[in-house]
C-alpha cells in the first residue's frame, strides 16, 4: 500500500527540490500564525533551532489532522542572529536594515522539519548552517534589494542563496540544501528507510 506525501508548505523551493528529487507528492498549505508562536516562545526563551522544530510540528500537524494516512512533511526556518530570530522582511526598508545588522557578520541558519503520520510526529531533523557576510557596500545593498524585492521579501534574512544572494557572503559551513529551507538529504534517507519512495 502506498502511503500518500502531503508537503504542508507554500514555498516554492521546498517543492522543487522534492520534486527535482523525483519524489510524488501533494501540497497543502497550513495556516498557522507564525508570529505569534515565534513571539511567545522568544518571550519564554526558547533556543531558535526549538522554535523552528515547534513551528515546523504546527504545520505539519495542521494537516495531518485532516489527512492522517498520509505522511504530512512541515517546515520552517529560522534565523539567528547576535541572540534574536530575524523573520521575512516586509518591506524593503526592513530587508536593507536587516542586511546592513548582518554584513560583516556571522549568522546560523536552522532549517527544520517534522513528519506527522497517523496523528503524531515519527520523524523531525534540525540541520545549522552558519554564514558569514561580506562587508558589502550600501550602494551594493540598495541596488540588490530593489533588483530582487519580489523573491527576498519571502526569505528569511532577505537573501536566497540560489540567486544573487550569493554575492553577499564571504563564507558558508553547512549543508547547502538546509540553507534553501529543508534537511532535504535526512528527509530522503528517512522516506527510503520506511518504503514511502524506492531507494
Amino acid at each position: 500500500m502506498t502511503i500518500p506525501l502531503i508537503l504542508a508548505s507554500g514555498s516554492q523551493i521546498r517543492a522543487q527540490l522534492l520534486r527535482n528529487a523525483g519524489v510524488a507528492f501533494d501540497v497543502q498549505v497550513a495556516r498557522v500564525d507564525e508570529e505569534s508562536i515565534k513571539e511567545s516562545m522568544i518571550a519564554e526563551a526558547a533556543l531558535p533551532r526549538d522554535i523552528a522544530d515547534a513551528l515546523a510540528e504546527m504545520k505539519a500537524r495542521k494537516v495531518a489532522d485532516k489527512h492522517p494516512e498520509a505522511m504530512v512533511i512541515g517546515c520552517d526556518q529560522v534565523l539567528a542572529f547576535d541572540k534574536s530570530i530575524l523573520s521575512k522582511p516586509s518591506s524593503p526598508e526592513e530587508a536593507a536594515e536587516q542586511l546592513r545588522m548582518m554584513r560583516g557578520q556571522r549568522h546560523m541558519l536552522l532549517s527544520a522539519a517534522v513528519i506527522y503520520h497517523e496523528g503524531k510526529p515519527i520523524w523531525r531533523h534540525v540541520g545549522q548552517v552558519r554564514l558569514r557576510m561580506r562587508d558589502v557596500s550600501d550602494g551594493y545593498l540598495d541596488g540588490y534589494i530593489s533588483r530582487n524585492w519580489d523573491d527576498i521579501r519571502h526569505s528569511v534574512g532577505a537573501y536566497q542563496l540560489e540567486n544573487e544572494g550569493v554575492r553577499l557572503f564571504h563564507s558558508i559551513e553547512g549543508d547547502y540544501f538546509h540553507v534553501l529551507g529543508m534537511p532535504l538529504l535526512e528527509l530522503l534517507a528517512f522516506l527510503t528507510l520506511r518504503g514511502v519512495i524506492e531507494g
